[in-house]
């Protein structure tokens, strides 16, 4: 797409650190160089205005990543985009059938409601919840972590969403001002949340998070 948008060498697109290397790398591959920008913190995705603050005079496009289930802020960045002059792309992820859309968004609410010590995610419009990110502050007691290997020690299968942002990758490695998603990348924690889980299933996994969240601040 970026390839027959003309888009090449000398040029810039501006990209997410967070998430998978493989946009940055289509970039570069199309000749341009990556540019990246901050996330919003709460739907994970590009925010516009970290966007703007990233453009230069070389800046051709700017490709937008759905994170998890939640929409970028298309309004404000296709806006942005017909602002500037610049081509904006979107990634989307592969989306599960309705039905289990409207399963996953059951098991999200009894996650919403009985959670504790974590931060629960955004039930912003339309969120699909193809990952129920959840954020584990450290400040100064267990971490991301820790916090991990205690709930799988429990039973409880839980991933690391963005172990690394792309710009601390060598190949990618930047001098930039990122601290939205340098904190996603150090808090965000993935539990389970697909059709498939049973009330039991679900009763486990707030059990096991629950009885770790007097060991953490508060997630105010």
């Amino acid at each position: 797409m970026l390839r027959a948008a003309g888009v090449g060498l000398g040029d810039e697109v501006v990209v997410p650190a967070f998430g998978n290397v493989e946009v940055a790398e289509a970039v570069a591959m199309a000749g341009a160089m990556p540019v990246f920008a901050d996330i919003d913190p709460v739907t994970y995705c590009l925010d516009a205005a970290a966007v703007e603050a990233a453009i230069t005079p070389r800046t051709a496009a700017v490709v937008v990543v759905h994170r998890f289930g939640r929409l970028a802020d298309l309004g404000r960045l296709h806006a942005l985009g017909a602002r500037q002059g610049l081509l904006v792309l979107e990634q989307g992820e592969s989306e599960a059938p309705y039905d289990e859309i409207a399963q996953r968004r059951e098991r999200a609410a009894y996650l919403h409601a009985k959670l504790r010590g974590v931060r629960t995610p955004d039930d912003g419009d339309g969120h699909t919840y193809q990952q129920y990110v959840v954020r584990v502050p450290g400040n100064g007691r267990p971490d991301r972590d820790a916090f991990a290997r205690a709930v799988r020690a429990r039973g409880v299968e839980c991933r690391v969403p963005v172990k690394t942002p792309v710009h601390r990758l060598p190949e990618f490695r930047r001098c930039v001002s990122l601290p939205e998603t340098e904190r996603a990348a150090d808090e965000t924690l993935a539990l389970p949340v697909d059709a498939t889980l049973t009330k039991r299933d679900m009763q486990r996994i707030v059990s096991a998070c629950n009885a770790l969240g007097g060991l953490l601040q508060p997630a105010f």
